[in-house]
């Protein structure tokens, strides 16, 4: 073929290829399978479509959400309900809005707040218990599936900004890790933005804080006026004020949730002062004084009686909830236990009055028209200070009793930083008048009935009045979806949905107080407490959380008439059988639908110590470095019920050096090595109990290279399951100090103060020195705890070989 004849049938071909494919333009695939514009090989004879581009839109109207969520308060605790505790904040919302009466949650922090968070009951969000309790089983998994599609995930694909503040407890505690898996993060379950704290607890003073996805320290400490509760407030007017300075039209979704009521109760001293001697009269003269107050407001239906505060059969109690009557109290015991309760009430107020703030940039800034504010409790008010009150909650978990002279000595401090105060379980049952038990206890609503107000200034009409409807928190997704003109997808990223668990309680705006509930039935099950509502009646099955028991087939069921007995006092199972048999059926109906079972009731140390999966298999040996971020308890080596060592080669190279080498843990409960002095300290802090357990090197060290460390050999266990041993303390291969020493039983503490090295995060774990307590003066080439069986002089010998590579 010529030249000339190729080149007319090149350009024949490529005539026809253009022409085909402005014929024949590709058709959009995947998430552009809407394109409805126009491709061409040529862009200027291709026609746009911006529609699948452009971010979706909120319904017209669309209110911000504010949802405030305190931890452990039952009905009778607050003003608005009738309670001591002033909380002018609530009080202004409740006189623009509506009080509810009857709003119930789970009696656990972590499956309400899954509640909160899905509008499926706990169980099927895989929330059967707190996240640490999870145990293998569907509905105790510890992870929320994807089969319950987060309220914010559903508001942030239609057109919301979305926002978590503080506490969560709703992540896997193996994930709460730097390296753990991010998708029960609040980042991974549709907010835009995190600032708070993973855990289910944390020191009000020094708080164990993530940003988004990173761990970080607190901007300040106490002693230049940090508090968390101040600091939440801070970053929350800060995000809202970002996001109104670029898109003033979007709407926002809050979810706020400050540390308090929860332990510590960590408070400012001039709030705690506020409430000195105004619990002077005890425990049960408040359950009278409140149940007046409670009936005269509303809250409460004339000829409410009160429950007696000791309900259970001793046979059926857990004597860790039992409480003592205040007139068998010594004059020592109602100074302390009057005390506690002024340093609640002072938490309380604190963070009513920082949540304030909140409100009246809202108010100051024209955006608290259109924002439907909830105000909440999570559960009922915690009984896990026990019969006598503790200076250090850590106890309850470890199964160690608490010491009222210790507990005496410290009561001048109780808020403090030196304290992880808990008042004991009379005012557990006080501030959740006047119903029987409190937290953990799912049959009764000592543990399930919780303050609630909604405002809503463009919404609703009603101001100042009280709601009698009964509803449970698995209602607010779906109350929140009905406002906003929005529906629960059926399928969500591929996945088909549990449906909802709830109803809305939209219809309560506009409804008379007393209007009938619109709620069929709802079903209750905690720890090994059961208990089912139905139109008006609830059966409860009496069972002690916490007991390891078992035998659930022996578990006697009571019956109520709530709507007649609002707090539940008078048992009709003999007079109505079958209407007890039916409420049993129903209840086991909705535990299969709801994959509530196995029931557990173990106690809590054999709860916390199952072992769980988790990425990293657990290993003999662990290496840490300087300077990486605190390595949470659930993810760390842990050296609990074991024999263990403590190996770290460490280069001094100036005459002052020291600081911390390894931490974890805090001043109540944990174990720090480091230099002070010159001498090599170990430190392990039992529970906070004084004086420290402490092991002092009997030789100074000079500049040079040395592997030091520590090695506890356990040789039994005590009478509460503490570990009993001997302890070593090394410099190289020689000892330089031993003893005696104890280790707890459980963790260190739910606050999550971490695994540390070259520093000590948060709060101390000895007295000796004061965070950070930073290495210096020399360097660490790392740290190697092991908990295998090889001695340490030859575990000291491979460290030595490591430190002269270097």
């Amino acid at each position: 073929m010529t030249l000339l004849c190729r080149r007319m049938v090149g350009a024949f071909a490529a005539l026809f290829l253009s022409t085909t494919m402005a014929q024949q333009a590709p058709a959009p695939v995947g998430p552009y399978k809407d394109f409805k514009g126009t491709i061409n090989l040529d862009v200027r004879d291709s026609k746009p479509d911006w529609g699948p581009f452009t971010p979706k839109k909120a319904p017209s109207g669309a209110p911000n959400i504010l949802f405030v969520l305190y931890d452990d308060t039952g009905l009778a605790a607050w003003s608005p309900y009738g309670g001591r505790i002033n909380m002018p904040t609530l009080q202004k919302l409740a006189d623009r809005g509506l009080t509810y009466t009857q709003w119930h949650t789970v009696a656990l922090c972590s499956p309400t707040r899954a509640t909160l968070l899905t509008g499926r009951n706990h169980t099927l969000n895989g929330m059967a218990a707190i996240t640490e309790a999870s145990n293998g089983f569907p509905g105790w998994a510890g992870r929320i599936p994807p089969q319950a599609a987060t309220l914010a995930q559903v508001l942030q694909d239609n057109g919301y900004s979305t926002f978590w503040l503080g506490k969560n407890h709703n992540v896997p505690e193996q994930d709460v890790a730097e390296g753990g898996d991010r998708k029960t993060w609040p980042l991974g379950q549709g907010f835009e933005r995190y600032y708070g704290f993973i855990g289910g607890e944390t020191n009000q003073w020094y708080p164990d804080l993530v940003e988004d996805n990173r761990f970080i320290e607190p901007p300040y400490g106490p002693e230049n006026g940090y508090h968390l509760s101040k600091d939440l407030a801070d970053q929350a007017i800060k995000m809202i004020q970002n996001q109104q300075a670029t898109s003033p039209t979007k709407p926002w979704f809050m979810f706020y949730n400050p540390g308090a009521n929860h332990a510590p109760h960590h408070a400012p001293k001039e709030y705690i002062a506020k409430y000195k001697g105004k619990f002077d009269d005890g425990y049960e003269a408040y359950r009278t004084w409140v149940l007046a107050r409670m009936i005269e407001k509303g809250v409460l239906p004339k000829g409410t009686k009160l429950t007696p505060i000791n309900p259970l059969p001793q046979s059926q109690a857990n004597p860790a909830d039992a409480v003592r009557p205040w007139d068998t109290l010594n004059a020592d015991e109602k100074k302390l236990f009057s005390h506690m309760a002024e340093v609640f009430a002072g938490l309380s107020e604190y963070t009513d009055v920082q949540t304030g703030r909140v409100v009246e940039y809202l108010e100051k800034t024209g955006q608290l028209e259109n924002t439907v504010v909830l105000y909440a409790a999570d559960n009922g008010t915690s009984g896990e200070g026990t019969p006598n009150g503790s200076v250090n909650e850590n106890k309850f978990f470890n199964g160690y009793p608490d010491d009222l002279a210790e507990n005496m000595k410290l009561m001048d401090q109780l808020g403090g930083p030196d304290t992880y105060n808990h008042f004991p379980t009379g005012w557990a049952v006080a501030f959740s008048t006047p119903f029987q038990m409190f937290k953990r206890y799912a049959q009764y609503s000592g543990g399930t009935a919780d303050p609630l107000v909604i405002s809503w200034p463009k919404g609703i009409k009603a101001r100042g009045e009280m709601r009698d409807q009964y509803h449970h928190s698995v209602d607010i997704v779906p109350t929140l979806l009905d406002i906003v003109g929005l529906e629960m997808p059926k399928t969500y990223r591929g996945v088909e949905q549990f449906p909802l668990s709830g109803i809305s309680m939209k219809y309560t705006f506009d409804a008379a107080p007393n209007a009938p509930t619109q709620k069929k039935r709802q079903f209750y099950s905690m720890l090994g407490t059961r208990g089912i509502w139905e139109d008006g009646w609830l059966a409860a099955a009496v069972h002690a959380p916490f007991t390891g028991k078992g035998n659930f087939d022996k578990d006697q069921w009571q019956l109520y008439h709530v709507d007649a007995d609002r707090s539940e006092s008078t048992d009709l199972a003999k007079q109505y059988p079958e209407k007890l048999a039916a409420l049993q059926k129903a209840w086991d109906e909705e535990a299969r639908i709801n994959l509530a079972l196995p029931v557990d009731d173990r106690t809590a140390s054999e709860i916390l110590l199952i072992e769980r999966p988790s990425g990293e298999p657990v290993r003999d040996r662990y290496v840490y470095y300087p300077d990486t971020a605190p390595v949470p308890e659930g993810a760390a080596v842990s050296v609990r019920n074991r024999s263990y060592k403590i190996l770290a080669n460490v280069e001094i190279t100036e005459a002052d050096a020291g600081g911390v080498i390894f931490a974890h843990g805090s001043r109540f409960g944990g174990h720090a090595l480091f230099i002070k002095d010159h001498k090599l300290y170990y430190v392990y802090n039992f529970l906070g109990i004084k004086p420290e357990q402490k092991f002092v090197s009997s030789e100074e060290l000079k500049p040079g290279k040395y592997t030091l460390g520590m090695e506890f050999t356990r040789t039994g266990a005590g009478p509460h399951k503490e570990s009993l041993g001997t302890m070593k303390l090394y410099v190289n291969d020689k000892v330089v100090a031993q003893g005696e020493m104890k280790t707890q039983p459980a963790k260190f503490t739910l606050s999550g103060d971490g695994l540390c090295v070259g520093y000590d995060s948060g709060d101390a774990v000895s007295g000796e020195y004061k965070t950070p307590g930073a290495f210096h003066g020399g360097s660490i080439q790392g740290v190697a705890i092991t908990v295998e069986k090889a001695s340490y002089e030859a575990l000291e010998l491979e460290a030595r070989r490591a430190q002269l590579r270097q």
